[in-house]
């Protein structure tokens, strides 16, 4: 896939795809010393932008989770922590720093916790904290981000939809990242002849745009189940039409993709009618930011879904797509699972290392196959634990892994 889509995936074999851990064999007693950790034989720089609200937290069990799994399959990480968000706001006046993008940059991947709160709601909008992760984007040229949604075993019965429904459930989305109506010009605020208040954006997107995510698109379906239905709304919108044209036009180069299109009403829908039809999703910067969202429902709770966001070179950029949660911040309540498997992706991904990455996910299946719980995915039968209990849970579930085959 690299090689085809150029994008700084090192020489992965399939998009992130869970498979159930085994139950028996892992069963943990203790967190191994450095002591009989792998001699370290590759060192990576990681960037961490903890971020604000429950960012802090997750970000911190995702750093002994790397550290841990790094140590076992001898790799060393070098971690650099900036402010970001309404946390660099506070500090330094903007959201994200001259320093905070240039240590980015240099780096070898991000791992990005959550930005935004209410203390900044008010803000103007270059002063949002939202902002500074738009500029992230732009600043690392990250332009396709990969969205899995899958129903765990364990968790089908924490869906809103029925078990029937949602049991079975893996799909991917493909989202583009850096175009259309978040960045199109010309944007702003103004009056109309009649002297009303009017405020506009622009959809807007080039060929080599629309090309680029397609590409990746195909080849991310090409990895999985061989099916991709592209979204958009090109009954309606001449950026879509354009946009489905464009995707038309690559799918000779793989007649081995059961290419179909989707108008992104109908798609909103099927979602929660029938997920089980998709497999990978590709579509623009606004439809898939809303149905990545309604997608991550479907697996039970949002604080379960990783994301990576990947350029052609340069540093991918890792984070779970749930927010801030400013309300149980500091509580000891989030779900820290979504930036664990945010660190696998990145060791997968970004990185290249697939036996870490894949430690990373079992252990993740072997917490959830104890039954231990976060309040969003609790349910009758299950342990109640909180954040830093949880990240625990996991070291140990790592830890206690015989070593593992890719």
């Amino acid at each position: 896939m690299a090689a085809s889509t150029q994008l700084n995936f090192k020489s992965i074999k399939v998009p992130f795809h869970f498979k159930p851990a085994s139950k028996q064999s892992l069963t943990p007693d203790r967190i191994r010393c450095a002591a009989t950790a792998a001699t370290h034989s590759k060192s990576y720089s990681i960037t961490l932008l903890p971020g604000d609200g429950i960012g802090p937290e997750v970000i911190s069990v995702a750093k002994s989770v790397l550290n841990l799994a790094g140590s076992l399959e001898g790799i060393e990480f070098r971690f650099k922590e900036m402010p970001m968000g309404g946390a660099a706001l506070d500090s330094v006046g903007v959201p994200l720093p001259e320093e905070t993008l240039a240590a980015a940059r240099q780096s070898d991947a991000v791992l990005l916790g959550a930005i935004g709160g209410y203390k900044w709601d008010k803000n103007e909008k270059h002063l949002k904290p939202e902002t500074g992760l738009l500029l992230l984007r732009q600043g690392l040229r990250v332009f396709a981000n990969l969205r899995p949604a899958t129903v765990l075993p364990q968790l089908a019965d924490s869906s809103t939809l029925k078990r029937e429904v949602a049991e079975g459930v893996d799909l991917m989305v493909v989202r583009e990242l850096t175009g259309g109506i978040y960045f199109g010009k010309p944007r702003g605020f103004g009056t109309n002849e009649k002297g009303e208040e009017i405020a506009f954006n622009t959809e807007v997107y080039a060929s080599y745009e629309v090309d680029r995510i397609a590409r990746v698109a195909f080849e991310t379906a090409r990895k999985r189940h061989g099916k991709l239905c592209s979204v958009d709304k090109a009954n309606v919108l001449e950026a879509s039409m354009f946009w489905r044209k464009r995707v038309l036009a690559m799918a000779s180069e793989y007649p081995d993709v059961e290419l179909s299109h989707m108008y992104v009403d109908n798609a909103a829908m099927q979602l929660v009618r029938n997920p089980k039809q998709f497999d990978t999703i590709v579509t623009n910067n606004i439809f898939g930011d809303i149905l990545s969202d309604e997608a991550s429902m479907i697996t039970g709770s949002i604080g379960m879904l990783p994301s990576a966001s990947l350029g052609k070179s340069g540093p991918g950029l890792f984070e779970p797509i749930h927010g801030s949660a400013p309300d149980i911040a500091g509580q000891d309540k989030a779900n820290p699972l979504a930036t664990v498997l945010s660190a696998a992706m990145l060791l997968k991904y970004g990185l290249g290392e697939e036996r870490a990455a894949k430690r990373i996910e079992n252990a993740v299946m072997d917490a959830l196959n104890r039954g231990f719980r976060t309040g969003d995915i609790h349910s009758a039968g299950n342990k109640l634990v909180g954040c830093k209990e949880m990240g625990e849970e996991v070291l140990k579930s790592a830890d206690s892994q015989a070593p593992v085959a890719v």
